[in-house]
């Protein structure tokens, strides 16, 4: 067969493909009556979300709880219902947590996985949960409600990280080092000064979270799809629920916004800016040039072909990650630059940089942490180390300061004895 009857054949039945319609049922989807046919498989295949946003089920469900109390409570659900759809949600919950529910081939996203789970427990009575919301507002609170809790998570993380530096500098209290400007000697320092430096910067980003979170605790249930709701729900009983400050004041922002996610992935990026210098400096402190630090077997790799090397694979890869938690930020930056409002289906794209960033660094800082808190410290090479390149210029001009020298003139004078020192192969000191 020719090449370009194969070729024919592939595009036949790839056509065939794009104009075939799904095969689900239109219970599986949250709309429907609108249109004759299901979508085209190319269309649900691009759609489908359930395989990222399936994270969102325990959140989704804590706000179907909420809700159906605020149904309850506006007469749209009777007592016995509402202990009906309270039982099943819970239910689901731990059929969800246990893995014995999942998303199915027909399901579009996890806000129609669980709705299809709540109705195989209740029957009809399971759509009644629907008034009154939109996925639009659900999706928005989902993702609040995940970051809120994954945020916690991270700011613990970040002080065991702190934690394991301020001990290793309590260690090496006393050792001195070299103080590096462009990666040459300046002057010496205290190895410990240097470790609390990185400390300052991790401790900057946890104000950082704890600032963010007062901007993300707004919930968005209620806004609807754009406009609200004409039933009597009351946003703020369901807000204070879910452990939000209050409820949205605008709608449309409610729906659309998604600052809180790009500032999280801003303050993420430069979380990971902050442990890349770090990794860095651990890179460079575990060369056979600097030999200031081993790290322990535990948290090092060798070769495959080389048997000598250890390598800081932890180090290179808080370096490497920090490049896609920045990825992940101009993305999503990118995605929202140009959307009307209120809600465009664009915003699917806001999830999954922000489940990579989170996962990622919730297995980058414990292992910087255990990194940290096991690397041995060579306080004699360092020492040694503080005392070359000519580190105590500085001192010398200032020596010469004390005494009523100009420091200009006590630079210039500080310079020539290096100049001169170095063409005799002698340090400063010397």
């Amino acid at each position: 067969m020719g090449t370009a009857e194969q070729a024919g054949r592939r595009s036949r039945s790839a056509s065939g493909r794009l104009r075939r319609v799904t095969s689900g049922s239109a219970a599986s989807r949250l709309w429907g009556g609108r249109f004759a046919t299901g979508p085209a498989e190319a269309l649900a295949s691009l759609s489908s979300s359930v395989h990222f946003d399936w994270r969102l089920a325990p959140y989704d469900l804590l706000a179907s709880r909420a809700h159906a109390r605020v149904l309850h409570r506006a007469g749209l659900l009777a007592e016995g219902e509402l202990g009906d759809v309270l039982a099943a949600l819970e239910g689901l919950a731990g059929s969800v947590q246990d893995g014995s529910f999942a998303a199915g081939p027909d399901d579009e996203d996890v806000h129609a996985t669980l709705e299809r789970g709540l109705m195989e427990r209740l029957g009809p009575l399971g759509g009644k949960l629907r008034a009154g919301r939109s996925r639009n507002d659900q999706i928005a609170t989902d993702l609040r409600l995940y970051l809120r809790d994954h945020v916690r998570l991270l700011v613990v993380a970040v002080a065991e990280l702190e934690a394991a530096l301020i001990g290793k500098a309590d260690q090496h209290r006393e050792a001195p080092a070299p103080g590096l400007t462009h990666l040459q000697h300046a002057q010496p320092i205290l190895f410990a000064h240097q470790l609390l430096a990185h400390v300052h910067a991790l401790g900057r980003d946890v104000d950082r979270f704890i600032d963010w979170d007062k901007r993300a605790a707004i919930s968005p249930l209620g806004a609807g799809a754009l406009a609200g709701s004409a039933l009597p729900l009351d946003p703020d009983a369901v807000a204070a629920e879910l452990g939000f400050d209050s409820a949205a004041t605008n709608s449309l922002d409610a729906v659309s916004d998604r600052d809180f996610a790009a500032e999280f992935l801003f303050v993420a990026a430069l979380l990971g800016v902050h442990l890349s210098r770090l990794g860095e400096e651990v890179i460079l402190w575990t060369t056979t040039e600097f030999g200031w630090v081993e790290l322990d077997d535990a948290f090092a790799t060798g070769s495959s072909i080389m048997p000598q090397k250890k390598n800081p694979d932890i180090a290179e890869l808080a370096r490497g990650k920090s490049g896609r938690f920045i990825g992940n930020l101009t993305g999503l930056l990118a995605t929202l630059k140009g959307l009307p409002l209120a809600y465009d289906r664009d915003l699917q794209e806001d999830k999954e940089p922000v489940f990579d960033t989170v996962e990622q660094l919730l297995l980058l800082l414990p292992a910087l942490a255990g990194m940290v808190e096991t690397m041995r410290v060579d306080e004699q090479r360092m020492a040694e180390s503080s005392a070359t390149g000519h580190a105590l210029a500085t001192e010398v001009a200032d020596w010469l300061v004390r005494r009523g020298v100009p420091f200009r003139d006590a630079h210039e004078v500080s310079g020539v004895l290096v100049r001169r020192a170095s063409a005799e192969g002698l340090e400063l000191w010397e």
